[in-house]
């Protein structure tokens, strides 16, 4: 099961924002991907699912939204995450958790359930608020069912949400604190919920639900965690350490061991978190312990980087800029331990080529493409290559923040706006290019004074 997500109330960041973020894992290490905004006119109007029976009419007027989809949409668009026009974001899915017994009382609707494949574009497009979001996929989820078991997260300017789905027709969700961030592995993760709170919303029977096929093992209050999910030794090889590492760096949690099964849901930050902080523990993979995989030949716990990263979204709602340049689509394409984010504008109508024309053909130009050729270099020469890649990590973003200040400043004297966040975007990628160009060849080179076919 892949992903990892990350999430920011407005008050736990540096600069006031909400962040919804999350890495999109595959079972195997290669599954292009792109960058694209689905415009109005692109937007189906009747919706046919890939993997299932489900088909519905959707409604008028949709909303534009940026969207990273599979470059092959054979199996279906798999949209994983956007920012529409309204400022809001949703990312969609964190793989989760169940237990046998909540299958058994609710069964996965297997044959015309909605899934990851289709929630982005069932549900983004039509929403004006994180709220929304939460509402209209919950009655989705009540009406049509789902056949898996999922996490998805919804934020707007002023609130972050989180669902998760329970069995095949049942939901819960809860807003995170403003001042809180969240780190959800894949297993179920909402623990304390309370259903009379204006903080939480819940598919209209869930609590009898629970009740009345006894699934609460607690004397007093629900923890969904326990309620819902699972406490396996999977969990604890899998998905537990992932919290911990990140819970380390971020320093909102009390002291435990990788493998605890009660990591804690909603965490108050030591510090407030910037996009680096984030970006840095999507990368991390137990550097500094005894699990880290490049010093540890025996691999014990699931790094959080690791060669099936596919791509890499934080999306950002910032609260001190006009309206019309608040949505940040930050984005790197492949394994995080070798990508730089690059904060794209969610204005716009159109993706800089690098990270919309990918195809499944190897392409050294295109992000997905070449980010993973630096991976699969620098994997090798770990050491070697750490200090070039964080300093190509650390170029890039610089260059990158100074052109969004540059454009951030002019926004509004800007008569075009959307072409000119669009030029921006273009000038952005280009930085990351071509600085990942100058660091394949430092690779390259390392490697090439390594070679064991030499005398």
């Amino acid at each position: 099961m892949p992903c990892t997500t990350i999430l920011v109330g407005k008050k736990a960041t540096i600069d006031g924002s909400t962040i919804i973020a999350r890495q999109e894992d595959y079972g195997q290490a290669l599954n292009p991907q792109r960058f694209t905004v689905v415009t109005p006119d692109q937007q189906p109007r009747h919706y046919q699912s890939k993997t299932t029976r489900f088909e519905c009419d959707l409604p008028a007027n949709p909303l534009k939204y940026t969207a990273d989809p599979d470059a092959d949409d054979s199996a279906g668009v798999f949209a994983a995450a956007g920012i529409n026009a309204a400022n809001v974001a949703m990312t969609a899915t964190e793989t989760s958790t169940t237990n046998s017994r909540v299958r058994g009382a609710d069964p996965f609707n297997e044959e015309a359930g909605i899934g990851e494949e289709d929630f982005v574009t069932l549900v983004l497009p039509y929403i004006h608020s994180a709220r929304e979001g939460v509402q209209r996929l919950g009655h989705l989820l009540e009406t049509a069912g789902t056949y898996e078991a999922n996490g998805i997260a919804f934020s707007d300017k002023e609130e972050v949400w989180y669902l998760e789905t329970i069995g095949g027709h049942h939901w819960a969700a809860i807003k995170i604190p403003d001042e809180a961030y969240v780190v959800a592995p894949n297993r179920f993760n909402i623990t304390d919920f309370d259903f009379a709170s204006p903080d939480t919303m819940a598919s209209a029977d869930l609590e009898q639900f629970i009740t009345s096929h006894q699934l609460n093992p607690d004397d007093d209050g629900y923890n969904l965690r326990r309620i819902f999910g699972s406490y396996t030794v999977q969990d604890g090889r899998y998905n537990n350490p992932r919290a911990w590492y990140i819970h380390q760096l971020f320093g909102g949690a009390p002291e435990s061991t990788p493998a605890a099964m009660d990591q804690p849901f909603i965490c108050r930050p030591t510090h407030r978190l910037a996009i680096e902080d984030l970006k840095q523990a999507f990368s991390s993979h137990y550097q500094g312990t005894d699990y880290d995989p490049y010093t540890n030949p025996e691999k014990p716990y699931r790094p959080v980087a690791l060669n099936r990263n596919l791509e890499l979204h934080l999306l950002q709602i910032r609260n001190q800029v006009p309206v019309a340049i608040a949505g940040v689509h930050w984005l790197a394409f492949g394994p995080n331990s070798f990508n730089a984010v690059v904060p794209f504008y969610a204005n716009v109508t159109t993706t800089p080529a690098p990270y919309a024309a990918t195809s499944g053909d190897y392409d050294p130009l295109n992000m997905y493409w070449l980010t993973n050729t630096l991976a699969a270099l620098g994997d090798h020469r770990y050491q070697a290559a750490a200090p070039k890649v964080e300093a190509f990590e650390e170029t890039v973003v610089a260059k990158c923040r100074q052109l969004q200040a540059q454009m951030d400043a002019k926004a509004g004297a800007v008569t075009d706006l959307s072409a000119a966040l669009a030029t921006t975007n273009e000038q952005m990628a280009t930085v990351c290019q071509q600085e990942a160009i100058k660091l394949l060849g430092q690779l390259v080179k390392d490697a090439f004074n390594h070679e064991r076919l030499s005398f």
